[in-house]
């Protein structure tokens, strides 16, 4: 079987570092907020090309202390696109904001720029761009279109590590942008983990406020905050894997490559091949009509898959009130999507095998 990810082969390269750096840690005594969570922020700003990266505890986290930190009113309005995974809306149901879906753009699976300025209202407070699979949302207009409206801009680049725009890393393009280190990710720790990345002084120490109770001195508090603190040791963790993320986003680039160039299968949908060395593919989801007759064959052949994501929010249970909205393509992609194994430690011959079987798919209408 080959197996959808295998975290203990992904850590195996740097388990020897990972133990050390625990134990690093466990002998300082000091384990929330002290030297290597300072290191890894200023390593991963300097790595995103931004002034400030704030550790939390999650990425589900990140986005709250964001919108949380931009202070909107209850009533506000956050667009957001349809197709995302929960984590990247509970921040804003949490809070009192109305989520107002966006339907995505079919080929990239992407929030969809022309989508969006039919959505803004006056209510409306900012825009939750996704970096799905990898990916990165179309910035350029989508900033243009927030400058316009006086909007912010959050990307959730829980899947984007690494990923470029236009010559710019994800991460610097957004007014801020929440990480995620969940162990699965490009850039996993050994545990929840997460980031936020900006170059607004003034946001950036807000956050750093809110993450703490909202203190920065001990027993004294302003701001009504949380506890979302990324501890030292993982961020110990991440300092470790850091150096490797580019050399590991570069062997998933040519894994999606060769997919890209040797999956030929009939009413097979493959992503988006136009910016192979510039994503950072996180998954590699392709779509077929019959999802359970497609992966069948996968598993009958010894070929782990997954799917990124099968219900959409507006039909999960947890958001009822939206199940009446006309999202087509949201709900045909949630219906269509197969992720195939992406990693950087697939060997060749793995992927020669997944290519093989992919490709001898006979669909039985």
């Amino acid at each position: 079987m080959i197996p959808f990810l295998d975290l203990n082969e992904v850590n195996a390269p740097y388990l020897n570092a990972i133990e050390a750096a625990s134990l690093r840690v466990i002998r300082s005594g000091w384990y929330i907020l002290g030297n290597e969570l300072r290191s890894f922020e200023t390593a991963f700003a300097t790595y995103c090309n931004v002034t400030h990266c704030v550790g939390v505890a999650n990425g589900l986290d990140a986005i709250t202390l964001i919108l949380m930190a931009y202070g909107f009113p209850e009533d506000s309005e956050i667009i957001i696109p349809a197709n995302t995974y929960i984590a990247s809306v509970l921040p804003v149901a949490y809070l009192g904001f109305k989520p107002i879906f966006v339907e995505p753009d079919p080929v990239t699976m992407l929030l969809d720029p022309d989508k969006i300025a039919q959505k803004i209202t006056p209510l409306t407070k900012a825009i939750i761009a996704v970096d799905l699979y990898g990916r990165s949302c179309e910035m350029e207009p989508i900033m243009t279109l927030a400058s316009q409206y006086g909007l912010k801009v959050i990307a959730d680049a829980a899947q984007a590590h690494g990923a470029i725009y236009k010559n710019k890393k994800i991460g610097s393009i957004a007014d801020a942008t929440a990480f995620s280190f969940y162990p699965t990710k490009n850039l996993g720790a050994l545990g929840d983990a997460g980031a936020i990345t900006t170059s607004d002084d003034a946001l950036a120490e807000k956050i750093r406020y809110l993450r703490n109770y909202g203190s920065l001195v001990r027993y004294k508090n302003d701001y009504q905050g949380v506890n979302s603190r990324l501890d030292e040791i993982q961020a110990a963790i991440l300092n470790v894997k850091l150096p490797f993320l580019d050399a590991e986003n570069d062997r998933r680039r040519a894994v999606a490559a060769r997919y890209l160039n040797e999956i030929q299968v009939r009413d097979l949908t493959l992503p988006p091949a136009d910016r192979i060395q510039d994503d950072a593919w996180h998954l590699f989801v392709i779509r077929h009509p019959d999802r359970p007759q497609f992966i069948a064959h996968l598993d009958a052949n010894g070929i782990q898959t997954n799917v990124h994501y099968p219900l959409p929010i507006h039909m999960q249970q947890a958001f009822l009130e939206y199940r009446d909205l006309q999202l087509p393509i949201t709900e045909r992609i949630h219906n269509e999507v197969i992720s195939l194994p992406l990693n950087a430690v697939l060997t060749d011959e793995e992927v020669t095998y997944i290519i093989q079987t992919v490709n001898q798919f006979n669909y039985q209408q």
